[in-house]
């Protein structure tokens, strides 16, 4: 399980209804496939050996019989095999009988786990045929000669590391109150699967997909799930063999239903992610006390991780579906302007007084507080938008400035900070031909001097434009523009940045002021804090210095969000962007994230307020407390 993931698969087998021995095969040959592409864990549907849709024929013991013979056949053909398969049948025991699902591994039953809700309403009426696991007399059982732990009430794990354990919960259990799954996972269990047999009715797939992802999300888990396919008896139903593979609320993979052929979808679930999800959410700390459950110990290898069957988003902030994408920018837009809406309100300040530098974070600090006025119904000229040129500033963003300010309609200062930076350099005793951190932070100190100074005269409150990704790198200057009245970008991060101008462009301004806005997002990023090149053009690129932000935004995702190690992150990063940069530039750009991360950590200690827009925040009030002097140590050595 290198990196926590372990590869999971869900088979949709064609079927003969009451023909154990054909059934077999196909479950053999899907077996055998799944081994190949060297999946962990399968899961077939329910009833399978069988078909689900035999009816009395559940009554009859030729029928019961030569299951368990076929049984017998999968047990020898997954000899030597490291796979666990996890098969549906009937099982007959103490008078009674039960839809169970058969947890194997080479040739051997590691347990049997009866179906613990039996539907008996509409079209289904397996009360007619089989118990519920509640009402089971026995603990264990004999089964094609091995005594075996028989109950609702198991869990499996591995030897080797115990956070990989799963459960078994069927077909109707996913669909009540409180699924068997719920107190699973509760106990320990970081994989569900489920051997079903759903039928299909008009919108019941979307339903039934919602469930799963639902279900994978509420319990932190994984969920592998399928069911049978449309061999079964059409007599009154049809089945559509609708298998899925979930993970905290994700769908990873699906089946196309209605095919006449047997399918076997697979993908990675990544338990390292999930675990470290459940040591932060403290509902999974209080354990669950009516629910006992029984430990079965299994044993597998450790495949060496060298390909995922699932993809790795290289910006894990930024939906890639374009629909997805325009409605979680509509939101954190509105979050945003509700945010300020409420300080503003809150304070009964009028006046809004913010640094245009031409770049894009300040240019979305402007679209929002515009926004919230026009929200508010406050006059688009009580925004003080001040540009202050500086060493560093170009034409380009400069004209960008200006012109953005002016289609805005806010009122517009300018305020060369050239001199008074100088007159600091000679009263520090500072040479103003070195252009070391020293000449570049009086600039952004005296800037933001100028917009706290502006807001007391006017009675009013300074925005910030500073993003999450910057706050990550340290990439502001202390008590410069790493200090404001009111963050408003402070949880977003420089990725998402770009797609939320562009989505203000397209959505809400007129045809001058989107024109602008394209150009910004044309614009390099830059502090602009050298002076430009002997061409007027930018001379301070930041991705140039610190990296690919790109980059940073996706190790930050991996390392906050789930507690990724570096190694896993760069596994992650090579996967995700498939050589646009070779592995020794993600390590380089990795290790300066970690080091610039650790050291800049008292930066974050003292922000200002802001919201929350997404799933990580670098609040000190909020999702994260670290000490300012915390080591690095062995983060780098493990990058080393």
């Amino acid at each position: 399980m290198k990196y926590g993931f372990v590869r999971v698969g869900a088979a949709v087998p064609k079927l003969k209804v009451a023909n154990c021995e054909y059934n077999c095969s196909r479950i053999v040959d899907l077996l055998k496939k799944a081994d190949k592409e060297h999946v962990k864990f399968l899961v077939f549907p329910e009833l399978c050996i069988t078909a689900y849709s035999c009816g009395d024929l559940f009554h009859q013991d030729v029928l019961l019989k030569e299951a368990l013979k076929q049984l017998e056949v999968i047990l020898e053909n997954t000899k030597g095999t490291d796979l666990i398969a996890i098969i549906g049948m009937p099982v007959s025991l103490s008078n009674q009988l039960f839809n169970c699902a058969v947890i194997i591994q080479s040739g051997k039953i590691l347990g049997v786990v009866p179906k613990t809700f039996i539907p008996n309403h509409s079209e289904f009426y397996e009360a007619r045929w089989f118990a519920s696991g509640n009402k089971a007399l026995v603990e264990n059982i004999n089964i094609c000669g091995q005594i075996v732990p028989f109950g609702v009430d198991l869990l499996f794990e591995n030897r080797q590391n115990s956070e990989l354990c799963f459960g078994v919960e069927i077909c109707e259990d996913l669909w009540v109150p409180i699924p068997p799954s719920s107190y699973q996972c509760m106990n320990g269990a970081t994989l569900v699967f489920n051997p079903s047999a759903s039928n299909e009715l008009i919108g019941k797939h979307e339903y039934r997909k919602e469930l799963v992802r639902q279900q994978s999300a509420r319990c932190i888990s994984g969920y592998v799930y399928t069911s049978s396919n449309t061999n079964e008896s059409t007599t009154d139903v049809v089945f559509g063999g609708h298998a899925m593979i979930a993970e905290y609320g994700s769908i990873f993979s699906e089946s196309e239903r209605f095919l006449d052929e047997d399918q076997l979808i697979y993908s990675e679930i990544d338990i390292q992610k999930l675990i470290n999800d459940r040591r932060k959410n403290t509902s999974f700390m209080e354990g669950v006390l009516e629910k006992k459950y029984r430990r079965v110990i299994f044993e597998q290898k450790e495949d060496e991780v060298v390909e995922l069957a699932r993809k790795v988003n290289a910006h894990p902030f930024v939906p890639s579906d374009a629909g997805n994408r325009d409605a979680r920018c509509k939101e954190i837009f509105s979050i945003q302007t509700s945010a300020l809406a409420k300080r503003i309100r809150h304070t009964g300040l009028k006046y809004s007084v913010i640094g245009i530098s031409g770049g894009l974070d300040s240019t979305l600090a402007l679209l929002v507080i515009a926004k919230t006025y026009e929200l508010l119904g406050i006059p688009a000229d009580n925004i003080i938008a001040v540009t202050m040129p500086g060493f560093g500033t170009t034409n380009t963003t400069y004209t960008n400035a200006m012109e953005l300010m002016k289609a805005m309609k806010v009122s517009i200062k300018e305020i060369n900070i050239k001199d008074a930076c100088i007159q600091h350099f000679k009263d520090i005793g500072h040479d103003v031909n070195v252009h070391d951190i020293t000449y570049e932070n009086v600039q952004a100190r005296e800037r933001t001097q100028i917009l706290m100074d502006l807001a007391n005269k006017l009675g009013g409150l300074v925005i910030g434009t500073g993003d999450l990704s910057e706050l990550a790198l340290g990439w502001c200057t202390y008590n410069g523009d790493h200090m404001s009245m009111y963050s408003v970008n402070c949880s977003i991060p420089k990725t998402l940045v770009r797609f939320l101008i562009k989505w203000v462009a397209e959505n809400m301004v007129d045809n001058k002021v989107k024109d602008i806005l394209d150009r910004i997002l044309d614009t390099p990023i830059s502090p602009e804090l050298l002076p430009p090149t002997a061409e007027g053009e930018i001379n301070q690129k930041t991705e140039d210095i610190v990296g690919p932000y790109e980059l940073h935004d996706f190790f930050l995702y991996h390392m906050i969000r789930y507690g990724a190690t570096p190694k896993k992150i760069e596994f992650l990063a090579q996967k995700a962007f498939d050589g646009k940069y070779p592995v020794e530039e993600i390590n380089k750009w990795l290790k300066i994230f970690v080091k610039r991360f650790f050291t800049q950590q008292f930066k974050r200690s003292c922000l200002p307020d802001g919201p929350k827009v997404g799933t990580i925040s670098l609040s000190p009030r909020g999702d994260w407390r670290m000490p300012s002097d915390a080591e690095a140590r062995e983060w780098l050595k493990e990058i080393e």
